[in-house]
């Protein structure tokens, strides 16, 4: 006997035996007992998921000899009929393969015709979305019409490709991706039958390989039992689909992270050797950046990561990096992938990536921790020298301690505030509403122009927006300190120059936090609110002038 694959031998024969789709299964098994069956099905998703499988079942099912049921039984004449392929009432087409007008023809005109052998004629159409223009228009004929004693089941990868008039006459069913946990368990079952061994990791390393499709899963089992030698291994599912182990993934990222390029171009030769694929080496490092930054957004998150085990190593690693750097190096490895996509030289586009990744500038941000750190440890210490003072002072020391507590808990807030009243003086002294509006009216095309250059500059642009100008100047407020510090100590020299492109002059600009900003505004009013001189209310001068730059900043002074 000829061998067979084991996802044609463990085919599911019932609609529970359909992996991780539950919501279609139940919903089908209701309609089956209760023959409240559509005329017309679209089962839609990825490769793999059950959606022939499923048709095949609902075709079993409404044409078992002990219907209505919830599962064919698998046993009766009809059942193996259809089983075995000896049915003419059960028409399977590729329409990959048979997309033109004439097959739907036959199909339209052989259809009106009763049953030879079963209940109900079948119609099975895979690939649908194949067909041309002609042909989908002769089955929206028989759609629209169709005999009491026909069913039609369309099945699709790609949904959006078939008309919404076909699309509008059919019950939809949406199989979605099955989840690791589903494979790996079906996996397991299939080896328990069969009597193989395998590594619980390697079942889970396939799984993440297979991406959702039961399909591709079996048959990569399939052939690492071929391959492996008693037990399935880790290391003999690596050899087979071309991917690299974590461990050596965390070796070249941490290579990455120390910007160690003579280690990473090494880490490049060794994996090419080793015959593994440039383009999916890339990819695989992606995702483990990507479990990285999921990590450091939600530890929780571990359940979908793709290429990362979520153990005692891999914390530490993840911790060590700055999320920062995270999208930047997931940025540039996408960018070099796509390179790498459409050239045959993709281990120098490679070693291109490591070597871009290892040269690029050391984030600011580590150095602002490190200062605030420093900060945090002296305050501690005179909060320790404090505890260590005497315990009951006298009330002359109590009278000294006072205005010593309160000048200690004006500093946070009073000297960052005098700084930039003093920096933006000069500024809000020769701003008007005329260059504000100016800048404002270019600031999204300053923003996409940073954007072209850098994502993440962007991205931390995005927290600010312009509030005063004088035209050479522009402030910045930022509702966040941390996306001001990046700003100011990374991307000042690409915002810089951005602005300098789109205003067609040099622009610099001084950022501030928010709340400082109307801090300063209101301070700024009020001053020139106190001025006691006498103003004329009609005079026309002064009028158009708060119309041109705004009260805020005009100041009237009568000559005396």
């Amino acid at each position: 006997m000829s061998y067979k694959a084991l996802y044609r031998v463990w085919r599911p024969q019932k609609l529970e035996d359909i992996s991780g789709q539950t919501h279609i299964t139940k919903t089908l098994q209701n309609a089956l007992v209760q023959e409240k069956f559509s005329h017309a099905y679209l089962f839609t998703g990825p490769r793999g998921t059950g959606k022939t499988s499923a048709a095949k079942i609902i075709a079993r099912a409404i044409n078992c000899e002990k219907a209505p049921v919830r599962e064919p039984c698998n046993e009766c004449r009809a059942c193996r009929g259809i089983l075995d392929g000896t049915v003419v009432d059960v028409v399977e087409m590729d329409a990959a393969s048979n997309n033109g007008v004439d097959e739907i023809r036959y199909i339209r005109d052989n259809v009106m015709a009763a049953p030879r052998d079963l209940r109900y004629k079948v119609y099975i159409i895979d690939e649908v979305h194949m067909l041309s223009t002609g042909a989908f228009n002769a089955l929206l004929k028989t759609l629209e019409e169709p005999p009491k004693h026909a069913i039609f089941i369309l099945a699709t990868t790609e949904p959006h490709k078939i008309p919404l008039t076909i699309v509008s006459r059919c019950q939809r069913f949406d199989f979605k991706r099955i989840s690791p946990s589903d494979l790996v368990a079906r996996m397991t079952y299939i080896l328990e039958r069969e009597g193989w061994k395998a590594e619980e990791e390697a079942l889970h390393l396939i799984a993440r390989t297979a991406e959702g499709g039961m399909r591709d899963a079996l048959s990569l089992l399939d052939q690492a039992i071929s391959f492996a030698e008693e037990t399935i291994t880790v290391d003999d599912v690596l050899a087979i689909t071309g991917t690299v182990s974590e461990r050596f993934l965390r070796k070249v990222a941490t290579a990455l992270k120390e910007r160690d390029s003579v280690s990473a171009i090494t880490f490049v030769h060794e994996a090419i050797q080793n015959g593994k694929d440039p383009l999916q080496f890339i990819e695989d490092l992606m995702y483990y950046f990507r479990d990285v930054l999921l990590y450091k957004t939600s530890p929780s998150l571990d359940k979908v990561f793709h290429r990362a085990t979520n153990d005692e190593d891999f914390q530490q690693f993840a911790e060590e990096i700055e999320e920062a750097w995270v999208y930047e190096v997931i940025h540039a490895l996408n960018q070099y992938q796509q390179q790498m996509k459409t050239t045959p030289h993709r281990k120098v586009f490679l070693e291109m990536a490591f070597i871009h990744i290892c040269k690029q500038e050391k984030s600011p941000s580590s150095q602002v921790v490190e200062a605030l750190e420093r900060k945090i440890e002296q305050l501690e210490k005179k909060l320790l020298a404090q505890n260590d003072a005497p315990s009951s002072p006298t009330t002359a020391d109590r009278a000294r301690a006072k205005p010593e507590k309160t000048a200690r808990a004006r500093p946070t807030q009073a000297p960052v505030l005098r700084e930039e009243k003093a920096r933006l003086q000069g500024l809000l002294d020769e701003a008007s509403k005329q260059d504000l509006e100016w800048i404002v009216e270019r600031w999204n095309q300053i923003r996409q122009e940073v954007k072209k250059k850098s994502v993440p500059a962007h991205a931390w642009l995005s927290d600010s927006q312009p509030v005063v100008s004088d035209g050479k100047r522009v402030l910045l407020a930022f509702q966040n300190d941390m996306h001001r510090n990046m700003v100011e100590k990374k991307f000042r020299p690409l915002i810089q120059e951005a602005m300098t492109v789109v205003c067609g002059q040099p622009v610099e600009f001084l950022t501030t936090l928010a709340p400082h900003w109307e801090k300063l505004k209101q301070a700024y009013k009020e001053r020139h609110a106190s001025d006691d001189t006498p103003r004329e209310e009609s005079d026309p001068v002064v009028e158009e002038a708060v119309k041109l730059f705004g009260s805020e900043i005009v100041e009237v002074i009568e000559d005396k």
